[in-house]
């Protein structure tokens, strides 16, 4: 299993598929929905998820999302990347494992009296 680290830092696992690959899509329109973006990738084959990513603060989607592909990743994505969706040009490529980034306490500064 890998291990993949979602927007506002919880963790979630994965089952690495054999063929399956997990798709960048960025720059979608805030009016997007999941099951348009299903669609627009099941042309090129088995969709098994669609993972919209929303703020941890607000709510609100951000954007982008994560799109996991049994067969047919490679075609989508190069075929969709660029790809007018809403009035805004599709980033589509394959997503890379966030890096992890430094956690915990805040290093202090010795001038601080309190």
């Amino acid at each position: 299993m890998k291990k993949y680290r979602m927007a506002g830092g919880s963790l979630r696992r994965r089952e690495e598929r054999s063929m399956g690959k997990t798709i960048y899509v960025g720059n979608l329109p805030f009016g997007a929905t999941e099951d348009q973006v299903r669609d627009l990738f099941a042309a090129f084959g088995e969709v098994t998820s669609v993972k919209f990513v929303n703020d941890r603060d607000t709510g609100r989607f951000r954007g982008f999302a994560f799109v996991d592909m049994g067969s047919g990743a490679d075609e989508a994505i190069r075929d969709l990347d660029g790809k007018d969706l809403g009035g805004r040009p599709l980033r589509v490529n394959e997503a890379k494992e966030r890096t992890p980034r430094a956690g915990g306490m805040r290093r202090r500064s010795p001038y601080r009296t309190a």
